[in-house]
Formats: structure tokens, C-alpha cells, sequence
């Protein structure tokens, strides 16, 4: 049984939580740019349903040019209830990937995880931390700190539009992971009104949505693994087996999402989609 933890068994991987940031004085700024993106590239949503999902990372793969990927999000991303950096799930991505595509080739996962985020502040690092980076990928993850801090449903959809619409401008491909089941989401009323809203924006976008939801029932139901394995003593965060299953399925079906499907064959049905239903 892997439960190994390394942090404290709190949101935000020991981070305090302020609960009254929903009003914070610098949301005007961040509303003002979300609206500003919605407005300038509402042409780039609409039309994405004639497009590759994730065209940058298939012609990186397609020419056997070096891949980049950044890891963005909360505690899930950072690895919140590993028992090392080694086993959160950007690192073991990494490993997963370089395994799948021929020999020779380089993928780099680079973590911009950080524990008790949400997207008020995920929308400050992107600018900052993100986009001048100019990975080739974005893998974002999100939606379960959001309703733990009551942020506003509407406030978080349009912010993430907003987010995906300036990677999109700046030529990164996106793909959204959705918050996990576990019972600290279960207790929370309405948590689960932010995983639809993930995959209702994933699919009016056009943006891949890595269901981590469906991943766990999927994994407890099939009986090979106990949520005690899964899921770290807090409740919340995934522990070393959950985030090992977690980064497989990503490099599965992302190089599936990328017409790689040979590297990378299994029996096991994706679940990396673009429906919005749960």
C-alpha cells in the first residue's frame, strides 16, 4: 500500500487558505484581460471544431523534434501526497513519454505546480511563469481548489476561457485535466459544478480534457487498486499510485490525441476527451 506523504495533509499542500480572497482588489485587472481575450479571439473557439486539438504537438512528433511540456496547476500538479518530487505525476510523465516515442527523441515535462491555487492566481503565474516560456504544451490542471474557496462559477469559466485563449495566441497547444474524485469534493456542495464546467468548456473550445474523475471510479471499480492506495490520508490530493496511474494514462492518450496511437497500444478505452457530459 503506497500512501508515503511527504506534506501536510491540508489544502494546498500546507499552505494557509484565505477564504475571503474572492475579494481581492486586483480581480478587476484579471476581469478586465479575461475580457478583453474573450472578446479579441472569440473567432479562435468557434472555429476549432475543424482543427487538430493539439496541432503543435503533432508536428513537433511528426518531425522527431524535441517536445516541451509544462505541467501547470494546484497541488495536484506541484504532487501534493507524493512521497518525492520523483512521483508526482509531471515527473513520471516525463519517464511515461520518453518510454513511448522512438529512441532518440527528447520530451521534457517542466512542473509549474503550486499547492492551494486557484484560478485567480493561476491567471498571474501564466503571464508570468507560463506563456514566455513557450512550451509546446500545456497541460492544465484545474477546478478543484476554485470551489473550495467559493470562487464564483461563472468567474472561474470565464477566466479559464480567458487563460486558454492567450496560451492559444502565443501558439501553445492546451489540454485541460479535471479535478479528481475524493472526499473532500464529495463534502463540498456544488464542487462538481466546476468538473462540468471543465468539460463544457473543453468541449466548446475544442480542448482535449484529461478526466481524472472518471480515471479513479474507473481504477476502484475494476477492483486492482483500493483508494487508500490512490489517494493520500487527507482526503484530497492523489498519493504515489494515483499519480503513477494518472501520468500513464496522460502519455497514453496524448500521443493518441496526436495520431501516435501505435507507440503507445493498449486495450484500455481513452480518457482524454473533448465531450462535456459526466
Amino acid at each position: 500500500m503506497i500512501v508515503g506523504m511527504t506534506f501536510l495533509p491540508c489544502l494546498g499542500g500546507g499552505r494557509s487558505v484565505d477564504w475571503d480572497r474572492a475579494r481581492r482588489p486586483f480581480f478587476a485587472a484579471i476581469s478586465a484581460i479575461a475580457v478583453g481575450y474573450l472578446f479579441q479571439h472569440a473567432a479562435i473557439a468557434a472555429d476549432m471544431s475543424d482543427k487538430a486539438a493539439l496541432p503543435h504537438v503533432a508536428a513537433r512528433l511528426s518531425r522527431h523534434e524535441p517536445l516541451t511540456i509544462i505541467a501547470f496547476g494546484s497541488s495536484s500538479t506541484e504532487g501534493v501526497g507524493a512521497s518525492s518530487p520523483a512521483h508526482a505525476y509531471p515527473a513520471l510523465l516525463q519517464v511515461d513519454l520518453t518510454a513511448l516515442v522512438p529512441a532518440g527523441e527528447t520530451v521534457t515535462v517542466v512542473n509549474r505546480g503550486i499547492g492551494g491555487e486557484d484560478v485567480d492566481d493561476m491567471m498571474i503565474r501564466l503571464s508570468r511563469d507560463v506563456v514566455p516560456a513557450k512550451p509546446d504544451l500545456v497541460i492544465w490542471q484545474t477546478g478543484t481548489n476554485d470551489p473550495l474557496r467559493k470562487l464564483p462559477l461563472d468567474r472561474f469559466m470565464a477566466l479559464t476561457r480567458a487563460g486558454i485563449l492567450q496560451m492559444r495566441a502565443a501558439g501553445i497547444d492546451v489540454l485541460l485535466m479535471e479535478p479528481q474524485d475524493c472526499r473532500l469534493m464529495r463534502a463540498t456542495p456544488g464542487a462538481f459544478a466546476y468538473l462540468d464546467a471543465v468539460r463544457r468548456i473543453g468541449a466548446e473550445m475544442g480542448i482535449p480534457v484529461v478526466r481524472r474523475y472518471d480515471m479513479i471510479r474507473r481504477w476502484l471499480a475494476d477492483g486492482t487498486v483500493t483508494e487508500a492506495q490512490l489517494m493520500a490520508p487527507d482526503g484530497l490530493h492523489m498519493a504515489d499510485a494515483g499519480y503513477e496511474r494518472l501520468a500513464a494514462a496522460v502519455a497514453r492518450d496524448l500521443l493518441a490525441a496526436t495520431k501516435s496511437q501505435g507507440r503507445a497500444k493498449t486495450g484500455t478505452p481513452p480518457l482524454m476527451v473533448k465531450t462535456a457530459a459526466r
